[in-house]
């Protein structure tokens, strides 16, 4: 079975049109998965990786526009187009400002949805972008440490840190999604690649591992915390995380 064009999450509170892109744009060889609202959307994006997110403004709960400001203020970079049945240039320009990378009015023609989903693929396999911040190179700090992309080593004020492959891979994909909760499945993606055959398990005692070796007191984590439900987030400026869920493991 070929491997799918790229993988497109669609929220929207119409069960028609969900069930029409799920349709059509499965037809033309995407992955799709859909939501009825955003309640789940944060979970499923730290499980999953998607190459574009289809996000409708007017919803029940939380709207369109507060998730994607919500998503690019924590870093996540994954292609957004916004559906509207607003007609007002105004919003666009607001979701736009928001962080959306494209704007689409309602009523539309699912081939134009289509087209502007190809274009973003596009470009972000162009760019070698993917769904979530950017890597960057050189340095990532936090605390008394330094963490150095490139020399692929760990250093506490000056003085090495051994840290095996797998924990220097672990802790490089949080150091690049800061802020961000992160279930399992992706880190594993994420620091190992997608068909690695490390389990939830091995991730969980990598984390105890890394801990021991960058937080204070391991038993209440500054840096590497628990997000109940998902996974890990990592706050690069340690304390109290930004995420109602976080905690001590």
């Amino acid at each position: 079975m070929s491997e799918p064009l790229a993988r497109v999450l669609v929220v929207d509170d119409e069960a028609d049109l969900r069930s029409l892109l799920q349709r059509y744009l499965g037809d033309q060889g995407y992955a799709v998965r859909t939501l009825e609202d955003a309640k789940t959307l944060d979970t499923l994006l730290a499980r999953e990786r998607f190459d574009v997110l289809v996000l409708d403004v007017m919803m029940p709960g939380e709207d369109g526009l507060a998730v994607c400001r919500r998503l690019r203020a924590q870093g996540e970079t994954i292609p957004i187009v916004m559906l509207t049945a607003r007609g007002d240039p105004v919003d666009r320009i607001v979701g736009l400002e928001m962080g959306a990378d494209d704007y689409l009015p309602k009523p539309f023609n699912p081939r134009e949805l289509l087209a502007r989903i190809q274009a973003l693929v596009r470009r972000q396999r162009m760019l070698g972008a993917h769904s979530g911040p950017l890597p960057g190179r050189g340095t990532v700090r936090f605390g008394d440490f330094t963490l150095a992309l490139d020399a692929r080593r760990l250093d506490k004020n000056g003085e090495d840190v051994p840290l095996t492959t797998g924990e220097f891979s672990l802790l490089q994909a949080m150091a690049l999604h800061p802020n961000r909760p992160l279930g399992r499945d992706r880190l594993i993606e994420l620091a190992y690649g997608r068909d690695h055959e490390a389990t939830d398990r091995s991730i969980d005692v990598q984390v105890m591992r890394l801990r021991k070796l960058i937080e204070a007191d391991p038993s209440q984590p500054a840096h590497i915390q628990t997000v109940w439900g998902v996974g890990y987030v990592f706050v690069p400026e340690g304390g109290a995380a930004r995420h109602g869920k976080a905690g001590k493991p």
